[in-house]
């Protein structure tokens, strides 16, 4: 039988090609490349939208007017098994407690009972005595108050770390204002006023330390805890007028410029042989400069100094309500401020935000922003931004901004004018030629990003992007 003639040129046979392959062709053809591609590269909407302010002597320095802030932290717990414990100087977050150091926090923290509440279980209810403190160690608490016909209406939420009924620790003869219910399954520490009678009857340095507190002036400050500028108003005849001034934080927060640096290195031989048709130094430093960029953009959100995620104020972080980003929850988000120009948010949670829209029958609109058509929502454009952080149980965050010196917002921070700039505020150095000629060139950009009043960032915290 005759054996059958393979066409493959690494098989033995008689070779039925009558001319040159093209595979073989192409080896000696003349191709048209393109240049390296890289997938890391992004929208970087960041630090695009961000107004980006000259700083000359590499720090930058936000001067506001004096704020009083009292214990408006966050509670921190440990815990072994099931079982969790506040930590006993985190107690001091607690305003009535702040400042005190003594050893009965310890005595404090070991009289919390830890309660496990169910979805919908209440916790206090509305014109019930107000005998007890709560910490919120995980879990969601709604809070919800009566409403103007009787219905109810909500009052916000509390998550981990978050606390209420603290004014039990230096008030008596207290009732609930509002009905607090479990949102999710909680986990809550109680302490309970007998217990803490207890602890404040044997540690005089506490004792002393509340009858302090309760009979300290507050000094007068308008809701956002700012230092009060006294006006008169309204008045006839010729009254007193007030007199006053504008105080200034004694210590005001500096931004120093972070520095985000790599060292590229091409060898001599590729630099001198291989620049045609595509000039291999060029290609090298421009997808480095991309990777720079990408890492800039990621230190300005996660940083843990100057990272939006963490210098949004307390008072401008929510949580949503039931977990999956909603309307009711971007509603919230922009009602803190006076104006939000950008939404910042992963494209998971874009997409879960477009999910919920459409199961409510709602489809938002775009807007035209920068010459691309973005999702919005009320008007303001929500830009996809992958390096803000997903975590392993499924849960993200989503930024609100108002941008802008002028407007008292979030602005970035650079210094432009470098030696051998290559970009605004990016500079590329020779650092010369070492033994095995090997050319190395410094990349280095400086950067940061500041918050010039707390309600120009907000935070929709705990989102739940995988229902």
């Amino acid at each position: 039988m005759t054996e059958p003639v393979s066409t493959d040129p690494g098989v033995t046979g008689e070779d039925p090609r009558l001319s040159l392959s093209t595979a073989a062709a192409r080896n000696l053809a003349t191709t048209t490349k393109s240049v390296p591609q890289m997938q890391e590269i992004t929208s970087r909407w960041l630090l695009r939208v961000l107004p980006w302010v000259q700083t000359a002597g590499g720090v930058y320095r936000v001067n506001r007017r004096l704020t009083y802030i009292l214990g408006d932290g966050l509670v921190t717990f440990t815990s072994t098994g099931s079982e969790v414990r506040v930590v006993p100087g985190e107690l001091a977050e607690l305003p009535a407690l702040r400042g005190f150091d003594g050893d009965a926090l310890a005595g404090l923290a070991d009289r919390f009972a830890q309660r496990e509440y169910a979805p919908g279980d209440v916790l206090v209810e509305t014109g019930a005595p107000a005998d007890a403190v709560f910490l919120v160690a995980h879990g969601k608490i709604g809070k919800f108050g009566p409403g103007e016909y009787g219905d109810e209406r909500s009052l916000g939420v509390l998550a981990d770390g978050e606390y209420f009924g603290d004014d039990v620790l230096v008030e008596s003869d207290l009732t609930w204002e509002y009905t607090a219910r479990a949102l999710t399954a909680a986990t809550v520490l109680v302490l309970t006023r007998e217990q803490l009678a207890e602890v404040v009857e044997r540690d005089t340095a506490l004792r002393g330390h509340l009858a302090d507190y309760r009979s300290r002036p507050q000094p007068p400050r308008n809701r956002q805890g700012e230092a009060e500028i006294a006006i008169a108003a309204g008045h006839s005849g010729e009254p007193d007028r007030p007199g006053t001034f504008v105080d200034y934080e004694l210590a005001p927060r500096e931004y120093e410029l972070s520095v985000a640096q790599t060292v590229l290195r091409i060898h001599s031989r590729v630099a001198d042989l291989y620049n045609e048709p595509i000039n291999q130094l060029e290609q090298q430093l421009r997808l480095t400069v991309e990777a720079l960029r990408e890492r800039q953009e990621y230190e300005l959100v996660n940083n843990s100094d100057f990272g939006l995620l963490h210098n949004a104020d307390l008072r401008q972080r929510i949580h949503t309500r039931s977990g999956p980003p909603t309307p009711d929850d971007f509603d919230e988000l922009l009602s803190r401020r006076r104006s939000t120009h950008f939404l910042l948010a992963h494209p998971r949670t874009i997409a879960a935000f477009g999910r919920e829209c459409t199961a409510r029958g709602i489809y938002p609109a775009t807007v035209l922003f920068h010459d691309q058509h973005v999702p919005a929502w009320r008007g303001v454009p929500l830009l996809p931004l992958n390096k803000i952080p997903i975590s392993a149980t499924g849960t993200t965050s989503v930024i609100a901004l108002r941008t802008g010196e002028e407007n008292q917002g979030v602005i970035g921070l650079h210094h432009t004018g470098l030696a051998d700039e290559y970009e605004p505020g990016l500079s590329v150095r020779f650092m010369g030629i070492n033994e095995k000629a090997i050319i190395s060139y410094l990349v280095t950009t400086y950067f940061s990003a500041a918050v010039l009043v707390p309600d120009a960032l907000g935070i929709l915290e705990s989102v739940e992007i995988g229902r």
